[in-house]
């Protein structure tokens, strides 16, 4: 009599595709956070931004929204890095997400600048980071597939 061999091989895949479509629609909610919480800030309260000094954009509308759409494609980057590469990938992608959130939101405090715009400018910040966080480990949890085969 001989014994068959029943050991099961569980092995993860990224869907490319499905991550990059919800990379590409994080950016768009992660830009249009910015134009409203600028928008806000900017026009009901007359707080201004607190922007890089040297940036390609004329507005900080402009400014705040470009930046929030090249860090959600960049977390994307990231975050498939992970998935492929990494053990507990949606752990390590929240940690380093919610720091560089808290980084990106304290960043205002660290310029000079009225104590109103620095707190206006970091809550800005800490929505669009939070934003793309959450959104990311949604779309990076649906773009896993784990295949499970017998040997």
């Amino acid at each position: 009599m001989s014994a068959e061999s029943t050991a099961r091989v569980t092995r993860t895949t990224v869907n490319a595709r499905k991550l990059w479509a919800g990379g590409v629609a994080t950016a768009i909610v992660a830009a249009l956070a910015a134009v409203v919480g600028v928008l806000a800030v900017r026009g009901p309260i007359d707080i201004p931004v607190i922007t890089p000094p040297h940036t390609p954009w004329d507005s900080q509308v402009a400014t705040v929204a470009g930046y929030a759409a090249i860090v959600a494609l960049v977390a994307t980057g990231l975050l498939h890095l992970l998935l492929l590469f990494t053990p507990r990938a949606p752990t390590f992608f929240t940690w380093i997400g919610v720091l560089a959130t808290a980084a990106a939101a304290l960043w205002p405090f660290s310029v000079e600048g009225t104590t109103k715009s620095q707190i206006a400018s970091g809550v800005i910040y800490l929505v669009i980071g939070l934003a793309i966080v959450t959104l990311l480990s949604g779309v990076g949890a649906s773009a896993q597939n784990t295949l499970t085969s017998r040997t």
